[in-house]
This record gives structure tokens, sequence and C-alpha cells, in this order.
């Protein structure tokens, strides 16, 4: 029987999933797991990932130490052979396509029903990719927020997660921290992300990560 790997920081999340990976002994349609491992940060993932081989990772985004999209370019670079699914609060618009490119097999938005969890887990474990449809229909955007999604596509994953540590609030030590990155390196970003998104100051970057949905 294969083998999952829960990737997230909060506990509880972790069980939710770690449930949905469990199915009733009854159930004929559902995946058994032989094993399923649980890491709350990024560098401990690959770790486990490089020891245990699992077949499928459930990841997270947001991970400190090596964030998810970090993670998923260290496996594609390494050519790990898990099925990926990405499980996160991130907003689908910004992160679809970024996690297909980096390898990922599936997308689950954490505001979804945990029945949509199960059926993308039997997706992937059945062979197939499953990816929510994202809505890029130009049309019902205003001017500004148009430029402001060309602006967001163009940034790096790096920079686009830094982006949101910012806008949330955090220091520079602090996503310094998180990211295993020095603090010369965080400033060089927090300066070059201004920059890019012609904006002022942190309280205009935190509006405009507000206004597409990025926090």
């Amino acid at each position: 029987m294969p083998s999952a790997l829960i990737v997230d920081d909060h506990p509880v999340i972790r069980a939710a999933v770690k449930m949905v990976l469990t199915p009733l002994k009854d159930s004929k349609h559902r995946v058994m797991f032989r094993t399923i491992l649980e890491s709350s940060n990024g560098a401990h993932a690959l770790q486990m990932i490089r020891e245990h081989s699992p077949n499928l990772v459930v990841l997270d985004l947001s991970m400190p130490k090596l964030g998810g999209l970090d993670l998923l370019s260290r496996l594609q670079h390494d050519r790990l052979p898990c099925r990926v699914l990405v499980f996160t609060s991130y907003e689908p618009r910004f992160y679809v396509q970024r996690c297909m490119r980096a390898g990922a097999l599936g997308f689950v938005a954490k505001t979804n029903d945990l029945d949509d969890l199960r059926k993308a887990v039997t997706a992937l474990m059945s062979g197939y990719t499953c990816f929510p449809q994202v809505d890029t229909d130009s049309v019902n955007l205003g001017d500004l927020q148009l430029n402001e999604l060309q602006m967001i596509e163009k940034l790096s994953d790096r920079e686009l997660t830094i982006f949101q540590y910012l806008a949330r609030g955090s220091s520079n030590k602090n996503i310094a921290e998180v990211m295993l990155l020095s603090h010369k390196t965080v400033s060089t970003y927090k300066t070059r992300l201004i920059t890019k998104l012609n904006v002022k100051s942190l309280v205009h970057l935190r509006d405009f990560a507000k206004r597409n949905k990025l926090i």
C-alpha cells in the first residue's frame, strides 16, 4: 500500500487531513495508505521525502524554513518521484499556474469542503491531475485590478512569498528567520517589491495585497 506525508504547520489542519487520508474499513473506493507521516516545516518535509519516498505529499504553501513553492522546486530539481497535492489558503488565481509549473499534480483551496480534498487525493492516486478552473476573464476586472494582476504575475515565487509576509506585517527579521534568508536579502527583496508594484510604503503594499485577496 502507498504512503503519504502531510506538510502543514498547523496541528489541527494536519489532523483534519489525516482523517481524510484514513478511510473507513468498509470503504471500497478510497485509497488506503500504509503509513501517514507528518511534518510542520518545509526543511523537515524535504528530509522526510528523501528518507521515506512517500507516494503522496499533501502540502501547504505557507510553511516555515522552506516555503511550499521552494519545496516543490527542490523536488523537481532532485527528481524525487512523489505526487504533490497542494492544500492551501492562498488565492488560487495567483498560485494554481505557479504550482503546476513547479510540478504539483493537484490544488485544493482550504476554503473548499474536505470532500473536495478527498476526491483530489483519489484522482492523484489514480494517475490523474486535479486543478480548479481559475477565472482569468479580464472583462470582469477594472483597469487598476487588471494592471495589478499583471504585476503580481510577473513576480517570482520568492518575491510573491515575501510580498505576502510583508503585507501581513512580518518584520524583515521574522521573514529572514522563517525563510532561512539573511536580513540583507529580505531587505533587498522588500525594496525590489516596492519598486515593482509601484507603491510608496508598506501601508500601500498591504492595501495592494488586500485588494487582490492575497491576505
